[in-house]
């Protein structure tokens, strides 16, 4: 659960560790090879700086491999080492530790994703506010890897053109991946997606799936046994036939809404970190991954 006091213990040490945090240190602590400092605050940003930026850039991720970004507490190594970046590219909302940080500390470096593209609204019964999951949606990834583009080109103009076109790469690639996601899901048996939590919101509006979650757009969030059973009655009315779990979140609660409405489970990947347990080694392999998953479970031909 995240903790109001460590994060203003964190913000508070700045003062002390501002001194000896030298630029080109990593967000972890490691020492980063000489370029444009740039720090991430999620799995799929990362993806996209380190695309984007190429070897110009030093990049270090705030958010570690197997750590549900939502509930990230930042170390106070790691908030000094924002004062020194040169571009913080974050979600607004997201991550409170890291909101809280990224505002006192390192506002003249800050890039928000808000600012790049428009966040959907989360419905009421789950949770109300930003569905910051806009990655999960590849058309407006392709607008924030332009976005960065420039950035990096404001930040580094002798290597602006590298920037530009690294950016245009990305976006021709994310393209295709909505165009596969199109083609691949247009013709399915059933549109229902019942997932773990409400992380799929841009999936389902891209196309035109429904998106039942068991929680809200918190994954940590206990549901009540009332939700449960509503949620397994409605598997069951919808001839169902998965229902879907994640690589950051236990399982059991979706597994046991399955058991008892009898049908079966599969991984799809919300896309939050990149682990061992991960369908793909990187963005673009696990989306295409989610893919076939989808297909197979809403018998999409």
């Amino acid at each position: 659960m995240r903790s109001g006091i460590l994060r203003a213990a964190a913000v508070g040490a700045v003062g002390i560790l501002a001194a000896g945090t030298v630029g080109g240190c990593s967000a972890t602590g490691g020492e980063s090879s000489d370029g444009v400092s740039v720090i991430t605050t999620v799995y799929p940003l990362e993806w996209l700086a380190e695309r984007v930026g190429g070897d110009s850039v030093a990049l270090s991720n705030l958010t570690q491999p197997g750590v549900d970004p939502h509930d990230l507490e930042l170390t106070a190594r790691q908030v000094g080492s924002l004062g020194s970046a040169d571009i913080v590219f974050f979600i607004d909302g997201m991550q409170p530790a890291v909101d809280d940080a990224v505002h006192q500390q390192a506002a003249d470096a800050a890039l928000a994703v808000n600012d790049l593209v428009e966040l959907r609204e989360v419905p009421e019964e789950n949770g109300g506010g930003l569905d910051p999951h806009m990655w999960l949606d590849p058309n407006r990834l392709s607008t924030v890897a332009e976005g960065l583009g420039e950035r990096l080109a404001e930040v580094d103009p002798d290597n602006a053109d590298t920037y530009r076109s690294n950016a245009a790469g990305v976006a021709t690639e994310l393209t295709e991946i909505d165009a596969d996601y199109r083609s691949g899901l247009a013709q399915c048996a059933t549109r229902d997606m019942v997932v773990s939590h409400a992380a799929f919101g841009y999936l389902a509006d891209n196309y035109d799936l429904q998106q039942t979650a068991i929680t809200g757009i918190e994954p940590d969030t206990e549901p009540s046994p009332a939700r449960m059973a509503e949620v397994a009655r409605l598997v069951k009315e919808r001839d169902v036939s998965t229902v879907f779990t994640e690589t950051l979140v236990s399982p059991a609660v979706a597994q046991t809404i399955a058991e008892e409405a009898g049908v079966q489970t599969a991984v799809l990947d919300p896309l939050e970190g990149i682990t061992d347990e991960s369908s793909g080694t990187d963005y673009p392999s696990v989306m295409r991954a989610n893919l076939e998953t989808l297909r197979s479970a809403l018998d999409c031909s």
